[in-house]
């Protein structure tokens, strides 16, 4: 059976992971996967890679207001949100349920419908509205992912570093994938 997965890039800082995530995605045959980009998504990710990595992208991309994505129903056969990365605002709205773009819509019907909600959030320091917010969306049944890099594997360049993140990420999502194992 194809996975279905929705990656969401919303405007933190850290597009590198959500664009080693799609690269890896992109090897996996047994996945159809969709983007959705936040405006700010779409800044960031251009600033920090540049135009040509935002156009680069292969997946069928829906605009973050559009709620008559296949996703944003819970009838739908998508299975996983990810997120990533993900700002403390869109974190916000789906801990609050607010459900008032495509984004916060499609992980409010993650939790509902019992299915992988996987966020990554790229913030630091965290002040206690946050740390709420995470507990909130833990409980809801979320998983909580930041971006923080191992160094087990003493990866020597970024793009290893980041790969940590996202390999781990993978693997929540339910992906059996080749990453370093600690031990």
């Amino acid at each position: 059976m194809k996975r279905q997965i929705v990656v969401g890039i919303t405007g933190a800082s850290g597009a590198i992971y959500a664009k080693r995530l799609l690269a890896k995605l992109a090897t996996q045959a047994a996945a159809k996967v969709a983007v959705v980009f936040t405006d700010n998504g779409k800044q960031v990710f251009s600033y920090e890679l540049g135009e040509e990595a935002l156009s680069a992208i292969s997946f069928e991309r829906y605009d973050n207001n559009n709620f008559f994505a296949p996703f944003a129903s819970g009838s739908s056969s998508f299975d996983t949100l990810i997120i990533v990365p993900c700002s403390m605002g869109t974190l916000a709205k789906v801990a609050a349920g607010l459900a008032s773009d495509l984004i916060s819509r499609t992980a409010d019907v993650m939790l509902k419908e019992g299915r992988k909600l996987i966020i990554v959030p790229r913030e630091t320091p965290y002040n206690l509205i946050h740390l709420r917010n995470m507990v909130q969306i833990k409980e809801a049944g979320g998983i909580i992912c930041p971006a923080n890099p191992s160094f087990y594997s003493k990866p020597e360049t970024l793009e290893q570093a980041v790969d940590t993140v996202v390999d781990r990420v993978l693997q929540l999502a339910g992906f059996n994938i080749e990453a370093y194992q600690w031990g």
